[in-house]
């Protein structure tokens, strides 16, 4: 069976230090891979269901097609995986804050599928998703689906900083970047927020929150996370 805990790479970050490992479970014989952050775990290949539902329930609620899309965090890159795999999506951007992160994906180094460093059609790029939107975007640089899986929850937050965009305000920002057509989808680890919808529902046309039931193998019973779908709604 051999290590129990294997770290893949380590990295000290202004957040805290940032690991890549895989590690022996036995309960469920078997390998998974795991970011962690400090205290936090970012991201683990044991539940993925959240990570991809986030990109198929925002692609269903997105119209069109050449989509261009943006994803928030990037982690073992599920969501993206789930975005490319959608014929409509022209182009997909992932921004995530630890550069570290893109540097593993770039190098193959994350050990699930092909590497996204080297997809054409997805563009890995370091920056504060907070803060993308700061600046005004022109009309052919704006996006028709945007995907953010960052934070625990809109109330949980990885930085005290992400707050101000879970404001009128800053979701306000976020539309304006966002094409006429332009769909929200965020992943949560808590139920749905209703101060939360209501947020939402001042900024976007129509709001909804899904509950994304899955397998908890370590429990042997079921798990439950929360998809925010934000849009133009139906026409």
């Amino acid at each position: 069976m051999g290590r129990l805990i294997e770290e893949l790479d380590y990295r000290p970050t202004a957040m805290g230090p940032l690991v890549l490992r895989r590690r022996w479970v036995a309960a469920i014989d078997q390998e998974v891979v795991e970011v962690i952050l400090g205290d936090e775990h970012l991201m683990s290949s044991l539940f993925t269901v959240g990570e991809t539902e986030l990109a198929v329930r925002g692609l269903a609620a997105a119209a069109g097609e050449r989509l261009r899309v943006l994803v928030g965090g990037l982690g073992l890159g599920y969501t993206a995986r789930a975005a490319l795999a959608d014929p409509r999506v022209a182009s997909v951007e992932v921004v995530d804050a630890l550069e570290p992160v893109i540097e593993w994906h770039r190098a193959g180094l994350v050990p699930i599928g092909d590497s996204l460093g080297t997809e054409p059609r997805c563009v890995l790029s370091h920056g504060d998703f907070f803060g993308w939107f700061d600046e005004a975007r022109p009309a052919g640089e704006r996006y028709d689906l945007v995907l953010l899986d960052i934070d625990h929850s809109p109330r949980q937050l990885l930085h005290p900083d992400h707050a101000r965009f879970y404001t009128p305000e800053g979701l306000g920002r976020l539309r304006e970047a966002m094409t006429a057509r332009g769909v929200f989808a965020m992943w949560s680890d808590e139920g749905p927020d209703d101060e939360f919808l209501a947020v939402l529902a001042a900024v976007f046309t129509e709001a909804r929150a899904e509950v994304v039931a899955f397998d908890n193998p370590l429990t042997g019973g079921a798990s439950t996370c929360t998809i925010y779908v934000a849009g133009p709604g139906a026409d």
